[in-house]
């Protein structure tokens, strides 16, 4: 059988990275970076300056099958790319996955949210995930999926740097004491990830813990986790009341043995050094 080709856009960044490792083996997987250049070597990265470049010229040179975008940047350049990622779906046989965030929530914060719910958001990055996953919904539905994303930890991830970062420096570490969210780590995700590839799955997928937390007390977990540290913690208050970033699993559920809970992210993959 043919490998299928795989294009992850983004593939020098820390999520995109941890789905180009997942997928390599098993896929003909290429990536794009931008400004990391220790990708330059690996015949199958293409550097693409989202700013600068025609996202047209990586996908004619690899034809892909599936297309993964995580790309990150300027959020007018990331509405353009996407535009023309559009027009290039409509014209051939390919298919896109969008990491998207549970931000596209961020203005409910009374409930949790669900794959069939209206999106609202109030801050800039969660209304940019949403005008990309409307662009989406335009297409064939068979064209695409549309992949719903928590706050993602694990060992290497960004959140669990900075808070490292800051119990060595001693440096208050923010939580937010009623919000309550659901979480994921790169391990996971990315295995979910390649499940959907392998079934060719189109629509929505929330793809974070089926169960729900207060930040503070998962920061507090993690760090229990890494050490035995007195942290400074700065509960920043934005509401009296508890309220929702969390996106749920309710339509499109995952096989139980892809599920996860947020007691897993603590245990498996925050270790002590």
């Amino acid at each position: 059988m043919d490998k299928k080709k795989i294009l992850i856009l983004g593939a020098s960044g820390f999520i995109g990275n941890a789905i180009y490792k997942e997928l390599c083996s098993y896929f003909d997987t290429y990536g794009t970076y931008c400004s990391n250049t220790s990708f330059s070597k690996n015949q199958q990265f293409y550097r693409y300056d989202l700013e600068e470049d025609d996202i047209f010229r990586v996908l004619e040179k690899v034809n892909p099958d599936f297309i993964i975008s995580a790309l990150r940047g300027n959020f007018g350049a990331q509405i353009q790319a996407h535009q023309h990622l559009m027009e290039y779906l409509l014209n051939h046989e390919s298919k896109l996955y969008f990491i998207s965030s549970a931000n596209v929530f961020d203005a409910y914060s009374k409930f949790p949210s669900y794959e069939s719910d209206k999106t609202l958001s109030e801050s800039v990055y969660g209304r940019l995930k949403i005008k990309i996953e409307n662009m989406m919904m335009r297409l064939p539905k068979e064209k695409t999926a549309i992949l719903r994303v928590p706050m993602v930890f694990g060992n290497t991830s960004p959140r669990v740097k900075e808070i490292r970062t800051y119990l060595e420096s001693n440096e208050p570490i923010e939580v937010f004491p009623n919000l309550i969210i659901n979480v994921t780590n790169d391990d996971k995700l990315t295995q979910q990830i390649h499940y959907l590839i392998n079934r060719d799955k189109s629509g929505i997928f929330h793809l974070g813990s089926i169960d729900l937390i207060q930040h503070e007390e998962f920061i507090k977990e993690i760090i229990k986790r890494i050490g035995n540290f007195h942290p400074l913690l700065k509960r920043v208050f934005t509401t009296n009341e508890d309220r929702y970033l969390a996106a749920l699993p309710k339509d499109n559920k995952l096989p139980k043995n892809l599920r996860i809970h947020y007691q897993d992210i603590i245990d498996h993959h925050v270790t002590v050094d």
